[in-house]
């Protein structure tokens, strides 16, 4: 059992650490106050070819794993770019996985490329206003036509919509009523974000303000056939190759984010002289950072076997979904307490840690609660009745 990084994988970090490096904390305050999505960021992640770094090498990806991607958002998120800059790419790292998996030859040459080339931006539309987390009862429907689909209904919360050419989006195809199971009759399509048939709403929002959010109100959407990833029917099957890896994603990132908080905290308490000495030699200064440090050292281990057992083509939802719910507590808690170590600084933009305090609340709430976790991990691994 191996804790380091591999040569490859180090690699990887030194390059993203060196593209981060001309982004500073000052670039990533300004996209927080001015909400302009960091174009110039994106494009020198794209320059590298770092957007495919899990697809196929045959369609201009890396051909590396999840845990290779993990490296990336993780050293994104890690250099103060925190989850704007994470998110600005992060559907790239895992969106297309369905694609790969379920997609037919024509599609993956025809989708894939484009995506990996940074020619175009794909947003995720899976969540729905009145389903919530409950994914398998949504009500947006897509019915055939011809050799078209018509897709009539609402999304929330899709990232990236203002400015995507392509949406991945999964509608029921057969009524839950008809349906042995909430899970079936749904279907995942891959096609254009028709904007005179798609409106797109921006959600004003806590944090993260660069990289937007919005509600799509859906009427009449034309879906080509040849745009349906799959099987009809099979949309949950297909989405479920995303799910996972965007758990470790998120997971990686909000560890990354944790850690650039603790760092900016211990610089602070080393600097701030009260009553002729830092704070950081006062216990109750010291004692918790600590605590953050080890909290979110073990996070990233449980990211790091839900990573290695993806890659391996081995069962890893608990393991993902676990990775999630830790590093989003670990990650929490630092960036609280390097709020609180900065005092009444650390109310203050200048000093970065506010902003690192609202970002975390993104993996805290998403793409999951924490509570359903629980419930997930209770029911699943531990033969509990199911709850909910």
């Amino acid at each position: 059992m191996n804790f380091e990084l591999s040569e490859a994988q180090l690699s990887i970090q030194n390059a993203i650490e060196k593209v981060c490096s001309r982004f500073d904390d000052a670039y990533w305050l300004a996209r927080d106050s001015d909400g302009q999505f960091p174009e110039e960021f994106v494009h020198a992640i794209t320059e590298g070819g770092w957007l495919g770094i899990a697809m196929p090498e045959a369609y201009g990806g890396a051909g590396l794993g999840i845990s290779e991607a993990v490296v990336l958002a993780h050293s994104i998120a890690r250099s103060g770019a925190g989850m704007t800059g994470a998110s600005a790419i992060h559907l790239n790292l895992f969106g297309p996985n369905p694609i790969v998996v379920f997609g037919t030859e024509e599609q993956k040459a025809r989708f894939l490329p484009p995506l990996i080339k940074g020619e175009q931006r794909a947003c995720f539309g899976v969540t729905e206003p009145d389903a919530g987390l409950n994914t398998t009862r949504l009500s947006t429907r897509a019915v055939r036509d011809g050799d078209d689909y018509i897709i009539n209904g609402r999304k929330i919360w899709t990232t990236t919509a203002q400015t995507a050419d392509k949406i991945l989006i999964i509608a029921r195809t057969t009524d839950l009523a008809d349906c042995a199971k909430p899970s079936e009759g749904l279907t995942l399509f891959y096609t254009d974000l028709d904007r005179s048939k798609v409106e797109v709403r921006l959600i004003e929002k806590m944090g993260r303000k660069a990289v937007d959010s919005n509600a799509l109100f859906i009427d009449d959407l034309r879906v080509p056939m040849a745009d349906r990833i799959g099987d009809e029917g099979d949309g949950w099957k297909c989405l479920l190759h995303g799910l996972n890896p965007e758990r470790i994603l998120i997971a990686s990132e909000a560890v990354g984010l944790g850690q650039v908080a603790l760092a900016k905290a211990s610089q602070y308490a080393k600097e701030r002289i009260v009553f002729d000495r830092s704070i950081g030699k006062n216990q109750a200064i010291q004692h918790p950072l600590a605590e953050n440090w080890m909290s979110l050292e073990a996070a990233m281990l449980m990211v790091w076997k839900a990573a290695s057992l993806y890659d391996a083509g081995r069962p890893c939802g608990a393991e993902s979904n676990s990775a999630k719910y830790l590093a989003a507590e670990a990650a929490l808690a630092a960036c609280q307490r390097a709020v609180l170590t900065h005092g009444g600084m650390g109310y203050a933009k200048e000093y970065h840690v506010e902003r690192y305090l609202r970002e975390i609340m993104i993996p805290v709430i998403a793409p999951i609660s924490q509570e359903l976790i629980k419930s997930f991990i209770a029911e699943q691994v531990l033969g509990q009745d199911k709850s909910y």
